[in-house]
């Protein structure tokens, strides 16, 4: 394997005091390396998946028997849709810490290699008891989604429907729980309902986690341009000099004729009437 580089700056304290705990059982040269090598997991998994799973499977050559690496690996796999691998990653990394929160994202590889109905048999085991409220949530989420899976689009919709979703309280996990919930009504055709509930998935999604907004818009018949796209600026160019042209007609016509009184100055754009701000 090639060697990756890292930044001068990473110096492997930057991870989880629980972390660098597990990586007291290895050799100081030998911690520091995995240390850093799981400090660019965290940093590129977001951004660049591929070499976020580079480092890990650095980290896993260097420490396997560290559930921290392990858990690392499989989040890392996950995001590359290697779900196979990511769910033997995060078996032993379960094995290893006996914590029950990788649950619902094991539901989540088993939806990602075709099986619904193993995610679906997850979501109804005694494991989940043990989740705390945003892992029962998270486990929510999967299990609509399998049920979308198996073209159950209805008993999604009745799946999400949970005190968590009625709640006025806004967690980590509300904007993506409300989300889901529209993008499940938006299938079963009750637009309205979903763009109620877009509309507080916006209300919610303070750090942009997803494209509610957009969606909102979407159903609204609201479309954005790209101001720095040139075909956009060709098209709206065209448009202008059309209209000028399509004036100057008018302005020439004889008196008498038809000209401005056929012009339609009604507002058609549904966003001026919209006072209302997606497991």
């Amino acid at each position: 394997m090639r060697r990756l580089s890292i930044p001068d700056d990473v110096t492997g304290m930057e991870i989880d005091k629980s972390v660098r705990q597990e990586l007291l059982s290895l050799p100081k040269t030998l911690a520091d390396d995995v240390a850093k090598n799981l400090v660019m997991v965290a940093r590129l998994l977001d951004e660049d998946a591929p070499r976020a799973y580079e480092h890990a499977k650095v980290a896993l050559r260097l420490a396997s028997r560290v559930g921290a690496v392990r858990e690392a690996a499989g989040f890392a796999a996950y995001h590359t849709e290697r779900y196979q691998e990511a769910l033997a990653e995060f078996r032993a990394a379960r094995r290893m810490s006996g914590r029950p929160d990788l649950w619902p994202v094991m539901a989540d590889c088993e939806r990602g290699m075709g099986r619904p109905e193993r995610a679906l048999a997850m979501a109804g085991e005694p494991e989940v008891q043990r989740l705390d409220k945003a892992g029962q949530v998270e486990m929510r989420l999967v299990a609509a989604g399998a049920r979308r899976d198996l073209g159950q689009p209805d008993a999604a919709v009745v799946t999400l429907q949970s005190p968590e979703l009625a709640s006025t309280g806004v967690h980590p996990w509300t904007a993506r729980l409300r989300y889901a919930y529209a993008d499940a009504l938006l299938e079963v055709g009750r637009a309205e309902d979903a763009r109620e509930w877009f509309a507080k998935a916006v209300e919610a999604d303070h750090d942009g986690l997803t494209d509610a907004s957009d969606r909102l818009a979407e159903l609204d018949g609201i479309e954005f341009t790209d101001a720095l796209d040139p075909e956009a600026e060709d098209d709206e160019a065209g448009e202008e000099g059309e209209a000028a042209v399509e004036e100057t007609a008018v302005v020439g016509e004889p008196a008498g004729e038809p000209g401005v009184s056929d012009v339609d100055f009604t507002d058609d754009d549904p966003a001026g009437d919209d006072d209302d701000l997606r497991p």
